[in-house]
């Protein structure tokens, strides 16, 4: 996947978090189909000028703010008008903030029958 392929599987991963959850770069990367190109996916987000790709439900490791292009006070309240916790630059209960998406071309995992 060429870096205009996987920039637009970056920016489809990140339209699909749901609001009041939250992915780190890296597992942003990680569904995209790069699993190590978490730096990418920053860079991306940086660049990002799409009004309807929801960059701000993008956090580092251990759910820390991130810079937001030098607005991480827009970055914080937009997390919290979505129904987030944020102490100092980190998302309070990151854990269950944190979207589990799927990677790219993962199947979805089939219902289980009540015949089983």
């Amino acid at each position: 996947m060429g870096g205009q392929g996987f920039s637009a599987a970056v920016l489809r991963v990140v339209r699909r978090i749901p609001p009041g959850r939250v992915a780190t770069y890296g597992d942003v990367a990680g569904m995209a189909g790069r699993p190590r190109a978490a730096r990418a996916v920053g860079n991306i987000m940086r660049e990002c000028g799409d009004r309807d790709v929801p960059c701000h439900r993008v956090v580092g490791a251990a759910g820390a703010l991130g810079g937001y292009g030098g607005e991480e006070a827009l970055k914080r309240s937009l997390l919290r008008a979505e129904g987030l916790v944020i102490v100092g630059k980190r998302v309070r209960g990151f854990a269950a903030a944190r979207w589990p998406g799927r990677p790219q071309g993962a199947a979805r995992p089939r219902p289980v029958s009540a015949a089983s």
